[in-house]
């Protein structure tokens, strides 16, 4: 934190793979320290300040602060290889367009990138060790790139997606939550939470049809029961606990 309280908080850095969660905070930073509208709109320098009235060199004097603080701001969040990128710049605003440029590339690259997400969200799938909080990170984060790029993504085709995507040990609630529950009304956090909830009750029932198991297959040992006695109580409660 600075001594002078012009920077109350950390800056974040850009590095070559964040530079959409670095605008999206640095937005917010310039925002909060007043000076988002000199990236926004910028301003114009006069051709002859001379003439300006007192009121508007004033203006001026204040605008040329705010676009220097903006910039230094900027500034603050680069490593050494942003800077080189834009070292020359005049103007905040100047400076905030080099870089999307740079980083963000012309709608052409933007375009590629586009279809390349759109990609991974179509081969995002559950991975049968995985828990469900991870799946839905994983979602998002491929989400919200797509998002920020421009693209029209409504939760409802995000929920759809997961949904068609859980591993098969979520079929029974999918199949339940496809016919009783309205997408459209429902949220993302809601459907995660159902699905943490079957999740729950799931992994309550795997240890408790363990230890079953293992009591039976230890009391048919007592009882000295044949080989395939212990197979047919594993079937049955394999059965029971991926089919009820």
């Amino acid at each position: 934190m600075a001594s002078n309280g012009m920077i109350p908080f950390q800056v974040p850095t850009l590095n070559n793979s964040n530079y959409d969660n670095w605008s999206i905070k640095m937005k917010a930073l310039l925002g909060v320290q007043d000076v988002w509208e000199m990236i926004e709109k910028g301003y114009k320098e006069p051709q002859d300040e001379s003439s300006l009235s007192q009121a508007q060199k004033d203006s001026l004097r204040d605008s040329r602060k705010r676009d220097k603080k903006a910039l230094y701001l900027i500034f603050q969040g680069l490593d050494d290889d942003s800077f080189e990128k834009i070292f020359d710049a005049k103007s905040a605003k100047e400076a905030w367009e080099k870089l999307q440029t740079s980083y963000k590339g012309a709608e052409q690259v933007k375009k590629v990138r586009l279809q390349t997400l759109r990609g991974e969200f179509e081969a995002l799938h559950m991975k049968e060790v995985e828990v469900v909080s991870d799946y839905f990170t994983r979602v998002l984060a491929v989400s919200n790139q797509l998002k920020r790029n421009g693209e029209k993504l409504e939760d409802v085709r995000i929920m759809e997606k997961i949904l068609r995507s859980l591993d098969s040990k979520f079929d029974h609630i999918v199949a339940i939550i496809e016919e009783t529950k309205d997408l459209e009304a429902m949220t993302i956090e809601q459907l995660l939470g159902s699905l943490q909830a079957y999740e729950e009750k799931k992994k309550k029932k795997q240890v408790i049809t363990e230890q079953l198991l293992k009591t039976q297959i230890n009391s048919a040992k007592e009882e000295g029961c044949c080989l395939y006695i212990y197979i047919l109580y594993f079937f049955i409660f394999y059965f029971l606990y991926y089919y009820f």
